[in-house]
């Protein structure tokens, strides 16, 4: 997989925690931002899909009615 610099500005303060986080975890600081961006997108995934859940929870009900019309109906016509 091949890398791109990326350049961005933030506050002396911002720049320097992140250093200190990211010699802290071992990492660089290249390696310190990609995780954080990736734990960000693994978050609004799982968000996402549990979002999905409560709705098919909450609306699972007309779902299965859909379903159930629709199979009396086809059965009807195929009789």
């Amino acid at each position: 997989m091949g890398k791109t610099q990326l350049g961005a500005r933030v506050d002396d303060d911002i720049a320097e925690l992140a250093r200190a986080r990211a010699k802290d975890r071992g990492l660089s600081l290249g390696d310190y931002i990609a995780s954080l961006v990736r734990d960000d997108a693994d978050g609004m995934r799982r968000r996402g899909l549990d979002a999905a859940r409560r709705f098919l929870d909450e609306h699972q009900a007309l779902f299965d009615e859909a379903e159930d019309t629709e199979r009396r109906t086809t059965g009807a016509q195929a009789a």
